[in-house]
């Protein structure tokens, strides 16, 4: 509801050079958060990002995404509005999020898509089938849950450790009938941590480094502990041998990613 915004804007008052700044538009909620539809109309476009940056305090953001493509609207129009804010000064570079390979071309030849972000973790390998596409367009992988929302740092150990209110009692992958069984990819990441001296976090987002250069693994979290421990993945290297264990274990773990 855009007060990550406003916190993100207090954060770079004094210090936007420093930081390289995206943010999304695409899903309408209604005043309570709830999302009730999508929206890629031109109008809409530009009406964001006005209201992204009132919110951040800034002139422009660096990367600006659809969150979501709109089936309503040709992605060509919204990409269309997203260009002509390139032009204003307002964005530096576009981005899509949830796209597939179809969209990512025909957006293309509309304007230079940068980025294109997508889950991607050891348990969700879908974006793979997109990739060859991106690649061939030039367009950087920004890896969403690259820790299974939570679930592949070990931390979580059984079904009553999610709060009544946690939004992952609603996925399918978390519920507690196949809890369990999704724990033994856990328990192998955590030998394989032991032997790099490592923590299995940092074994999963080492894992989607290795994919390639030109992939990003954003994982998300509360406290500076945990950012610290997720840096530290930029530090682990795997041999042929290693990755190859880490494919056997997870193998059988790939999830959709409708959660």
């Amino acid at each position: 509801m855009g007060e990550n915004e406003k916190l993100l804007g207090k954060a770079l008052k004094n210090r936007r050079s420093e930081a390289i700044v995206s943010t999304k538009f695409g899903v309408v909620r209604d005043r309570h958060g709830n999302t009730v539809g999508l929206n890629g109309r031109p109008e809409y476009v530009k009406k964001c990002i006005e209201d992204s940056l009132l919110r951040l305090e800034m002139e422009y953001v660096d990367l600006y995404y659809q969150h979501i493509p709109d089936p309503d609207v040709p992605i060509e129009e919204t990409v269309g509005a997203m260009a002509d804010l390139v032009k204003e000064g307002k964005v530096r570079f576009l981005g899509l999020s949830n796209a597939g390979a179809d969209l990512l071309a025909r957006a293309s030849k509309v304007h230079q898509i940068t980025a294109l972000q997508s889950e991607y973790s050891l348990w969700n390998r879908d974006i793979e089938a997109v990739l060859p596409v991106a690649r061939e367009l030039g367009i950087g992988i920004v890896a969403h849950s690259p820790l299974g929302n939570g679930f592949l740092t070990g931390k979580l150990k059984q079904y009553k450790d999610f709060a009544d209110d946690d939004i992952r009692r609603r996925f399918t992958r978390f519920q507690e009938e196949t809890f369990n069984r999704n724990l033994q990819l856990v328990a192998e990441l955590e030998r394989i941590a032991k032997n790099h001296k490592a923590a299995p976090s940092q074994i999963a987002l080492a894992w989607v480094l290795a994919q390639g250069s030109d992939i990003v693994p954003i994982p998300g979290t509360k406290r500076k502990k945990y950012l610290i421990e997720n840096s530290g993945a930029a530090n682990i290297t795997f041999t042929q041998k290693d990755l190859e264990r880490i494919n056997r274990a997870a193998n059988p773990f790939f999830v959709k990613s409708e959660l």
